[in-house]
């Protein structure tokens, strides 16, 4: 069974980081896409950044030059490293796999808030 493991995510102020984390179980994960997705309280779940099997990356412009997306093959683990947080980036995160069948983890929150 595929399994995705979101972690990371917590309270933070304005300018400030987080780095959240994906672990992925039971797939070959070097193989497939992943992506982040992220759904703010009242709106509707939105494309953050992908990344292909061969590092292609993707972002959406709400992110681009602040945010991170890489993967580590060898542990199965995808991250979004996100720099300069606003408020408007308080949303629960959501870790995303396409295997032919599409697959998402459980979310972790962050809270941008001073």
């Amino acid at each position: 069974q595929v399994q995705l493991v979101e972690s990371g995510g917590g309270l933070v102020q304005p300018g400030g980081s987080l780095r959240l984390s994906c672990a992925a179980s039971g797939i070959i994960f070097s193989i497939y896409p992943m992506g982040w997705y992220r759904q703010a309280p009242g709106k509707q779940r939105e494309l953050v950044a992908t990344i292909t099997s061969g590092g292609g990356i993707n972002y959406s412009d709400s992110v681009k030059g602040r945010f991170t997306i890489s993967r580590d093959n060898a542990n199965n683990t995808m991250y979004l490293q996100m720099n300069n947080l606003k408020p408007e980036d308080t949303a629960v995160y959501y870790c995303h796999l396409n295997y032919g069948m599409h697959t998402w983890g459980k979310g972790t929150l962050v809270t941008v808030s001073s």
